[in-house]
């Protein structure tokens, strides 16, 4: 028995560090990020969705910044519905790429951290898109719970001009 578990840790691990040095083409990121500019809420309008937000309802991520670059996150949503059980986590973001601020590893769990790339932010911060090298995962926030259809199509061509398949982009709702 304790050479199955061995061999399944092995190969598990194999795996990881296959995944891990896999190459991806780069991805593009905002020119300079406002840290300041860029706190506060953000409603997540659109997404590939990680298995801890499938079935997300009225979804948004507020930042609020901390000394050294650290990013204080609370992503918060309704389970299944409208109305649903409200769901919290409170993952850690750090800055690491000072000046343009627009790459980030996020901390949900110690000690691992995700790659969380700030791709797009418009001058007004009103919409940012958040990707990540894989394209596994994508958000699309605005400041605003509802935006435009219009806007909403132009950032996701954005996220597909990255890599991204729109047929896996979700649009979130919110009431």
């Amino acid at each position: 028995m304790k050479k199955i578990i061995g061999l399944v840790l092995i190969v598990a691990l194999s795996l990881f560090v296959f995944q891990s040095c896999r190459q991806y083409p780069s991805i593009r990121t905002a020119q300079a990020v406002d840290l300041d500019a860029f706190m506060g809420d953000w409603y997540v309008i659109a997404n590939i969705p990680t298995f801890i937000e499938k079935g997300a309802h009225n979804a948004v991520e507020s930042y609020s910044r901390q000394p050294d670059n650290v990013i204080d996150t609370t992503f918060r949503f309704n389970k299944d519905s409208l109305t649903g059980p409200e769901k919290e986590y409170n993952p850690t973001g750090y800055v690491t790429d000072d000046p343009s601020n627009a790459e980030w590893k996020m901390q949900f769990l110690w000690p691992f951290k995700s790659e969380y790339i700030i791709v797009y932010v418009d001058p007004a911060y009103k919409y940012t898109i958040i990707g990540r090298t894989k394209r596994d995962y994508v958000w699309i926030m605005a400041r605003e719970a509802k935006i435009d259809d219009s806007d909403l199509q132009r950032l996701i061509s954005i996220a597909v001009e990255e890599g991204y398949d729109r047929s896996l982009i979700q649009v979130i709702p919110h009431g």
